[in-house]
């Protein structure tokens, strides 16, 4: 399997509450390519952007419903091969996507899982680099496993953000 790298430069997360729908670039998603697929998440960065404090709450969470008609990565955001001989999925390409035509929604469910991934977006960095065997997992394409969210929960102060998630399809 082939390492793909997810990216998203100088964008501003939201502060949407669990369970809505979040607004277009104010966040990452990532959904399984089909019913069955596995991704499995690597490594995540997030430097900040802003020119004042900016505590923030971010989270990488499930989605209760996912996002509805995706929108195609357009310059600057990036999804590619980490191996620049990397060949695509014969199975289906992973969905990355910033935008959609209905945001997905954050889960609320207490049974689904969520990191806090919180950073002071004036000049704070953060990353979190899973050990084999510890990776977040994606199984599938549809609520609440398939589907993962980068966004900030509803508190803090938002700022500009650089991030990239690396990420393995099988």
């Amino acid at each position: 399997m082939a390492k793909r790298i997810f990216q998203a430069p100088n964008w501003t997360p939201g502060t949407v509450a669990d369970a809505s729908a979040l607004a277009n670039a104010t966040y990452m998603a990532l959904k399984g390519g089909n019913s069955t697929q596995i991704v499995r998440l690597l490594d995540i960065y997030i430097s900040g952007m802003a020119a004042t404090g900016s505590p923030m709450a971010l989270a990488l969470a499930r989605s209760s419903t996912i996002g509805v008609t995706p929108t195609a990565l357009a310059n600057p955001n990036t999804d590619a091969g980490a191996n620049p001989n990397t060949t695509a999925l014969s199975s289906g390409p992973v969905v990355t996507y910033v935008a959609a035509g209905t945001g997905p929604l954050r889960s609320n469910a207490v049974t689904d899982a969520r990191m806090n991934l919180g950073i002071n977006a004036f000049g704070g960095s953060y990353r979190w680099n899973a050990a084999p065997g510890q990776e977040w997992v994606l199984i599938g394409n549809a609520a609440s496993a398939g589907e993962t969210i980068l966004s900030n929960l509803p508190f803090g102060t938002p700022g500009a953000l650089n991030c990239s998630i690396m990420y393995e399809p099988e």
